[in-house]
C-alpha cells in the first residue's frame, strides 16, 4: 500500500442551487487523489472486475447498502449484496413498528435474517433504528394520543425495547442508529421540540437512550443519525445543531461513538463536498467515528402521463437522466468527503437498485437515484464509485471497532 495521502479541501461556502461549479470541485479532488499518491490510471483500469466491497476493504472502508426482504430472497438481488457490499442496513425490518407490532408480541424474523445473511457473508450490519418518530407501533401512538400511556409508561417501554432489541443481537451489530432524525429544519436548527420523543419525555432522554442501549451492548458503537447535518444542502444549520447536540452528550459522558450523515441529494438543489469534509473532520475532532448511512442522488425523470408518474418500471426503464454525469459526480463527492477523513468508517448507499428505489413512491416525478438501473446493470454512478476507490488506494488507515476487519 502507498503512504497514506492527506487531502485539504478547503474554499468557501457555496450557495444551495448552484450545481455547475460541483463537477470542478470533484475533478479537483480526484486530482489531489492521484497526485497524492493513489493507484496509476493503469491501475485503476484494472477495477472493472473489483467488486465495491473489494476496493473499499483496501482502504479499510466498508461499503454497505440498506437491505429489505426481497434483496435476500430474490436471487440476483441476493447476489449483488453478498458481492459488492460489506456491510448491510435493515431498510424497515429493525424499527418499532415492524419488531414489536403488538404489545409484548414480538416480529424477529426480518432482522434475524438479515443478520443471519450478513453473518453468512461476512458482513457487519448497522442497527436501524431505535429512537425515531416514525413506523412506531399503532399501539403505542394511540395509547399516547388517548391517555391510556402515561409519559412515565412511555419512557419505560421506550427503556424496554431499546434493552430488548440492542440484547437480542449483543455482539452482532457493528453500529445502531440510536437516534435518528431530531434536528428540524430551520435556520437556525434545534433539537426539534415537536418531535414525538422529546415533546413527551424532554431532551434530557438522549443521554438516557445511548446510555440504555451501551448497557445492553457495549461493544457496538453508538450513531446519531440524521440528513442535512454535514452541510449537503450547501448550509450549516443542522450541522451546528448536531454538532453543539454531540458535544454536549460527550460533555455529559454519554456513550455516543459515531455520527451519520445519510447523504440523501437531489439534482435540484445544491451540493458541497468541500463542506462536507470539513464538517465530517469537525465531528472526528470530537473524537467520533463518522459515516455516510443512506446516500443516494436522485433527479427529474421523464414521465408519460397526466398524473406525472415517472418511468422507473422494468417494462420501460427510460429515466431522463440516466446519461447525465451529474448523478456521478455526486456520488463521488460524497465518497471522496469521507474517504479525506479517517475516522469515516463506512459509505453506505440506501438501496442499490432503481426497480426497488423508495425515491419514486415518496419523491414525485423523480427517480433515478441509484447504483443499478431498473434490469439490475451497473450505472455510470456504480462505475464512478468504483473507479474513485481504485484511486484511493493511498487514503488513511480507518480503524472501526473493538471487532477488526475479517
Amino acid at each position: 500500500m502507498t503512504k497514506s495521502f492527506r487531502t485539504i479541501l478547503a474554499g468557501s461556502r457555496r450557495s444551495e442551487g448552484a450545481p455547475r461549479n460541483v463537477r470542478l470541485m470533484v475533478a479537483v479532488a480526484a486530482g489531489v487523489l492521484m497526485l497524492a499518491g493513489a493507484a496509476s490510471a493503469d491501475e485503476a483500469s484494472t477495477s472493472a472486475s473489483s467488486t465495491l466491497r473489494e476496493l473499499g476493504a483496501q482502504v479499510q472502508l466498508r461499503i454497505g447498502t440498506a437491505a429489505v426482504p426481497n434483496d435476500l430472497s430474490d436471487p440476483t438481488l441476493a447476489q449483488i449484496t453478498a458481492d459488492q457490499f460489506s456491510v448491510l442496513t435493515p431498510g424497515n425490518e429493525m424499527k418499532w413498528q415492524v419488531v414489536e407490532p403488538s404489545p409484548g408480541t414480538f416480529n424477529w424474523t426480518g432482522a434475524d435474517n438479515l443478520v443471519n445473511f450478513a453473518e453468512e457473508h461476512r458482513e457487519r450490519v448497522r442497527g436501524h433504528t431505535l429512537v425515531w418518530h416514525n413506523q412506531l407501533p399503532n399501539w403505542l401512538t394511540q395509547g399516547v394520543a388517548n391517555g391510556t400511556i402515561s409519559d412515565a409508561q412511555l419512557r419505560d417501554l421506550l427503556h424496554q425495547h431499546i434493552t430488548t432489541e440492542v440484547s437480542r443481537y449483543r455482539g452482532r451489530i457493528w453500529q445502531w442508529d440510536v437516534v435518528n432524525e431530531m434536528m428540524t429544519d430551520s435556520n437556525p436548527s434545534q433539537l426539534n421540540p415537536n418531535d414525538f420523543w422529546i415533546a413527551h419525555l424532554g431532551a434530557g432522554l438522549l443521554a438516557d437512550v445511548f446510555r440504555w442501549a451501551h448497557a445492553a451492548d457495549p461493544d457496538a458503537l453508538l450513531c446519531y443519525n440524521d440528513y442535512n447535518i454535514a452541510g449537503e444542502d450547501g448550509s450549516n444549520a443542522k450541522f451546528n445543531a448536531a454538532f453543539t447536540t454531540v458535544k454536549s452528550l460527550l460533555a455529559q459522558k454519554v456513550p455516543i461513538d459515531c455520527v451519520g450523515d445519510q447523504g440523501h441529494l437531489d439534482l435540484q438543489f445544491g451540493f458541497n463536498p468541500i463542506l462536507m469534509t470539513q464538517d465530517l473532520r469537525a465531528y472526528a475532532s470530537l473524537g467520533l467515528k463518522v459515516a455516510i448511512t443512506e446516500a443516494d442522488v436522485r433527479t427529474f425523470v421523464e414521465t408519460t402521463d397526466s398524473d406525472q408518474t415517472p418511468i422507473v418500471s422494468k417494462t420501460d426503464p427510460t429515466p431522463s437522466h440516466t446519461a447525465n454525469p451529474a448523478g456521478a459526480d455526486w456520488y463521488v463527492g460524497m465518497l471522496q468527503s469521507c474517504l479525506a477523513v479517517k475516522a469515516c468508517i463506512s459509505f453506505t448507499v440506501w438501496g442499490f437498485a432503481d426497480a426497488e428505489s423508495w425515491i419514486p413512491g415518496t419523491f414525485k416525478g423523480e427517480g433515478d437515484a441509484d447504483l443499478y438501473d431498473v434490469n439490475l446493470n451497473p450505472k455510470p454512478q456504480y462505475t464512478a464509485l468504483q473507479q474513485t476507490l481504485s484511486l484511493a488506494r493511498g487514503a488513511p488507515h480507518r480503524g472501526g471497532s473493538s471487532r477488526e476487519e475479517d
